[in-house]
């Protein structure tokens, strides 16, 4: 086993550093360390990379560990779990989109509701 441990910026995770881009912290900051087994370690860092990318954001490394876990959370939670979580999910991913999507998206909503 490996200690898994938040390092600075340049590399390795990062568990959330509470920081924007601009280096001033947005709000209270908390270190988490992971044990993970060596062969988990690419794993863990391909999905921080693939989330930051699918996301198009600077934000921490932390930030888009939160986005894995909430996206996690609303797909473990879809059958009987509680409907906020999926909500919340939904409503982080929908600020995401460029201004053409969150039309086509409310859109669709519409036409789905009517």
């Amino acid at each position: 086993m490996c200690n898994l441990v938040a390092r600075p910026a340049e590399g390795g995770l990062q568990a959330g550093d509470g920081e924007g881009t601009d280096g001033k912290e947005e709000e209270p900051s908390e270190l988490i360390y992971f044990k993970v087994y060596k062969s988990q370690t690419p794993v863990i860092e391909q999905a921080i990379e693939t989330a930051a990318l699918m996301l198009e954001t600077d934000k921490s490394r932390g930030y888009c560990l939160e986005m894995i876990c909430a996206d996690f959370l609303a797909g473990a939670h879809l059958d009987n779990g509680d409907p906020e979580i999926l909500l919340s999910s939904i409503s982080r991913y929908y600020k995401f989109l460029p201004g053409e999507q969150q039309q086509a998206f409310l859109e669709n909503l519409c036409e789905k509701a009517s």
